[in-house]
């Protein structure tokens, strides 16, 4: 009795929506930035501080994505171990 969790898988309306949510999100940031009533150096500043924070986000959604994957891969190997030993295992054997 396994019970092998199922994998989520996200559709292709989903991606599309998150990007398209992102490509909207830094493009309204950029319109802002430039439309800003500041000097050149105000405006670059602040568009590299939006740059910044982006590659920041991209980087801590992977490691939290590959913290996750691992915890997964070392819950499948205690589960196959577990199974081995429950499928060798005969509880009429005698000692």
């Amino acid at each position: 009795m396994s019970e092998t969790p199922v994998k989520q898988q996200n559709t292709t309306a989903y991606y599309g929506q998150a990007v398209a949510s992102f490509a909207l999100a830094l493009g309204a940031t950029a319109v802002g930035i430039f439309q800003l009533d500041a000097s050149s150096w105000v405006r670059a500043f602040l568009a590299i501080a939006v740059l910044y924070l982006t590659t920041s986000a991209f980087t801590l959604a992977k490691v939290v994505r590959d913290r996750q994957e691992a915890g997964q891969i070392v819950s499948r190997v205690d589960q196959a171990r577990l199974e081995k030993l429950l499928a060798e295992h005969d509880p009429f054997q005698k000692l």
